[in-house]
């Protein structure tokens, strides 16, 4: 298998991720420029935006600790 095909099944098991990331964060209120932002930022972790939500936070707010 050529690199190029192995490179392309990455970035297609990544998009796949961050996907699911936002439709998760999009769930629990962020907007969806808020959720799609925060699902590419693999530094931030999904199960703590969803809990500062769930315990009582604005997502706007939620997004700005995050980010």
């Amino acid at each position: 298998m050529p690199a190029a095909d192995i490179h392309s099944t990455e970035l297609s098991e990544i998009e796949r991720i961050e996907h699911w990331r936002a439709q998760e964060l999009e769930r629990a209120g962020f907007t969806s420029s808020h959720a799609a932002t925060l699902a590419a930022r693999h530094d931030v972790d999904l199960h703590f935006a969803i809990d500062l939500v769930g315990l009582g936070c604005p997502p706007a707010t939620a997004f700005e600790i995050l980010v």
